[in-house]
């Protein structure tokens, strides 16, 4: 009886024994994580962000009150308006002058015409002439004068088109909108709580590019290459095991000591090297879940 139960269990032996070390790394799954922060302070008016919800780059998920940076860009505007209609119209407060100037110009070829005549003397045509520089130096310092006004509420009004464009950025950063494509992992906010700059209000995370952190040896590096297929297996546990393909997505330049969670293929390796391999999440995938790495021949 005794040898009936040695060689049920001799193959058994032998092929736990033959399962050891069939894989050439392991690691853990990790995806790209981002915490989204307020960038306003306020009051949250609502936050829809829930967690397990699949969020679309850019999607609106909330609000900050944003009353006072509303109404502190309607006032500026209105201070712009009343700034533009304040500019001077050149060409009309000109006008007078120049019809002016003008006149006194056939004035003076009419003082000349009868200078040649006899019928004028010299005082008259260089009092004429006189008169005409006068309006002439008048012309040139009015419109001087107006350019001058007019250059300062230009450069006015582009001081308050800065002020404006503040008063935007900041409403629109009351806006809470997630960065990236993901899923929701946590929510640290809620509507009715005040948001301060900096505050985290939740982590989004890119579930469908997955990758696993796997942990090499340094004699393993020497056949390891940056976009290499591998084959990575998922252990759910229970024996269940599913196989997904991978690729080297890349390799750390410096060395670390092994996590305390992760075998190696050579139990005596104290320093391994970081690898993630890019894997496509079929929706089973989840973040933390131990894996398997098998390269070359060992790869299926």
């Amino acid at each position: 009886m005794k040898r009936v139960v040695l060689y049920l269990i001799a193959p058994l032996l032998a092929a736990a024994c033959g399962s050891e070390g069939d894989f050439d790394a392991a690691g853990t799954f990790e995806a790209t994580e981002v915490t989204v922060s307020a960038e306003a302070a306020g009051r949250i008016l609502w936050f829809g962000a829930r967690e397990g919800d699949r969020l679309a780059a850019g999607e609106l998920v909330g609000a900050i009150d944003s009353v006072q940076i509303y109404l502190q860009k309607l006032q500026l505007e209105r201070q712009q308006a009343s700034l533009s209609s304040s500019r001077p119209d050149i060409a009309k407060q000109a006008a007078a002058l120049r019809e002016r100037i003008a006149r006194q110009r056939t004035e003076c070829r009419r003082v000349e015409n009868l200078l040649r005549d006899g019928a004028a003397t010299l005082k008259q045509r260089d009092d004429a002439e006189a008169q005409l520089k006068v309006l002439e130096g008048e012309l040139e310092a009015l419109l001087s004068t107006l350019g001058k006004n007019t250059a300062s509420i230009d450069e006015n009004t582009s001081a308050l088109d800065l002020q404006i464009a503040r008063a935007e950025d900041r409403l629109a950063k009351c806006r809470i909108v997630s960065p990236v494509a993901g899923t929701v992992l946590a929510r640290y906010a809620e509507a009715g709580e005040l948001a301060a700059p900096g505050r985290p209000l939740m982590k989004v995370a890119d579930l469908e590019h997955i990758h696993l952190r796997a942990y090499f040896t340094s004699d393993q590096l020497a056949n390891l290459r940056l976009g290499e297929q591998v084959t990575v297996t998922a252990d759910f546990g229970g024996g269940n095991r599913y196989d997904y393909p991978g690729r080297v997505v890349w390799i750390a330049s410096e060395s670390e000591f092994t996590p305390k969670n992760i075998q190696t293929r050579d139990s005596r390796a104290n320093l391994v090297y970081a690898v993630k391999i890019a894997v496509e999440n079929d929706g089973r995938l989840r973040i933390g879940l131990y894996g398997e790495v098998r390269l070359g021949e060992n790869a299926q």
